[in-house]
């Protein structure tokens, strides 16, 4: 008998690893999920929350099938050691992970198991080791990218492929302290198809639209980020599906559909650098001739993680991530440039703090994006800062996304929400007693970012 182990991947269905495993196997596949602690313990509770109901959406459907899903707690080396011997495995069939502690994990069950283990490329459409090693910006990765072949969706096993058990194994199912999107391959198709067919061809003109994602949340993006963080949909299935669509639209509505599946590729090239740089959430990824120095300010440390920084937009946006384990992604980069820029607090912090609280928290976007914005990743551009004011003044110019989440502005107008970091101390205090006053000068915080960014480059001198 073949077994199957399932990691990232949490789903039957557009799955390379499971319908390689079932083309492989001779008699019935076993399906196998471990929650071993070496791993689950660095996931976020609310992270954890979710793929746990993930698992019990996938053991669900392997019953549909007419099999079930060996859910095992402990050790991955010792518990699939155990499974070979109990149900004869001479052969263990998974996917291929990047992050270093689940790296770590092939390697020790490779070790550990008398049985042969094999791994699929599952998590990205194009595999990282068949192209150069890195690429100095984005647009350099995705020429090269775009021109290997993307497999198309995996076939989802016929019922007589898998093994005939029945299991009463429990699952662990964390509690949470959020609501969280409904789990699983069937809710992330519909969210898909819903997407598909009321935001898709829009996507560019409202994706930055922060009006529309309160008032149109689920037209405005995809909302997708969790189901493919949590391995609940393949991301062949989802590039299929806005593939399709481009193929059959022109002009205006090509233009959008094509603006998002320019995206899904910066989820590719974080994948292929964190397969080439396994320290990607730990180590800076561009080189520096000098330090950066980086503030170690506690007070703006939790003034940012509580939104209280006296920067609407800012705040917006961590509130945001605290009541809903979720950025929209405009918002995600503000706060992240205000804690890299404005506040020179080390990205790492944030890193973590994102795992912490994101429910879509992924091991290669996470770190790659923070070291995007904080001008140590991937970029043309040697030092990027995002105004918060300018970037309100853009995207909320009506206060709409402000108002949502910071309600101590609910009856401030919209200039004066914009404009807050730079209003008069009086004006602001009449206009919302309650709300914070700036932690940082704005011009003053910007020019400091300027001169330790060009000393860390090498450009300034101040010696």
């Amino acid at each position: 008998m073949l077994l199957y182990w399932h990691r990232r991947d949490r789903r039957t269905a557009d799955n390379r690893g499971l319908a390689a495993a079932v083309a492989a196997a001779d008699g019935p596949v076993l399906p196998v999920y471990v929650f071993d602690p070496t791993v689950t313990d660095r996931l976020g509770a609310r992270k954890r929350a979710f793929v746990d109901r993930t698992v019990r959406a996938l053991r669900a459907r392997y019953r549909d099938l007419g099999s079930d899903l060996l859910v095992r707690s402990g050790t991955a080396p010792d518990v699939l050691a155990d499974l070979c011997n109990e149900y004869d495995i001479d052969r263990v069939v998974t996917t291929e992970c990047y992050a270093p502690v689940r790296r770590d994990r092939t390697a020790t069950v490779d070790a550990a198991l008398e049985a042969a283990l094999e791994t699929h490329v599952d998590t990205v459409l194009v595999d990282p080791r068949t192209i150069e090693p890195s690429y100095p910006t984005h647009s350099q990765f995705h020429a090269d990218w775009q021109e290997r072949p993307k497999p198309a969706p995996a076939p989802e096993p016929a019922p007589d492929a898998l093994a005939d058990i029945t299991t009463d194994e429990p699952i662990p199912v964390a509690e949470t302290d959020i609501d969280l999107p409904e789990a699983g391959t069937d809710a992330a198709r519909e969210r898909l198809a819903s997407f598909r067919d009321a935001g898709l061809r829009s996507y560019a003109d409202t994706r930055d639209d922060l009006a529309a994602a309160v008032e149109r949340p689920l037209e405005a993006v995809s909302r997708l980020s969790p189901s493919l963080a949590a391995g609940a949909i393949g991301i062949r299935e989802v590039w299929a599906t806005v593939t399709d669509i481009r193929d059959g639209v022109d002009g205006d509505e090509r233009r959008n559909v094509d603006k998002y599946a320019f995206e899904l590729t910066w989820r590719e090239q974080y994948y292929h650098l964190l397969a080439h740089t396994p320290d990607l959430a730990t180590e800076n990824y561009k080189q520096f001739p000098n330090e950066i120095t980086w503030r170690n300010d506690e007070a703006d440390f939790r003034a940012w993680k509580r939104g209280e920084t006296g920067y609407p937009l800012v705040d917006a946006g961590m509130r945001q991530l605290e009541r809903e384990g979720y950025i929209h992604n405009r918002p995600r980069q503000v706060v992240a440039s205000f804690l890299t820029k404005h506040l020179l607090l080390d990205w790492r912090r944030g890193a973590t703090h994102f795992r912490e609280r994101l429910v879509d928290h992924d091991p290669a976007v996470n770190p790659g994006n923070w070291q995007w914005i904080a001008s140590t990743g991937t970029d043309s551009v040697d030092v990027r800062i995002f105004d918060p004011v300018a970037q309100a003044a853009k995207y909320d110019d009506t206060g709409a996304f402000v108002r949502e989440y910071v309600p101590e502005l609910a009856d401030v107008p919209a200039e004066a929400i914009i404009e807050w970091p730079t209003l008069p101390a009086e004006r602001r205090t009449a206009l919302a007693p309650d709300y914070p006053a700036p932690i940082v000068d704005r011009t003053a915080a910007y020019e400091r970012a300027q001169r330790v960014f060009e000393r860390a480059l090498g450009n300034r001198d101040d010696g």
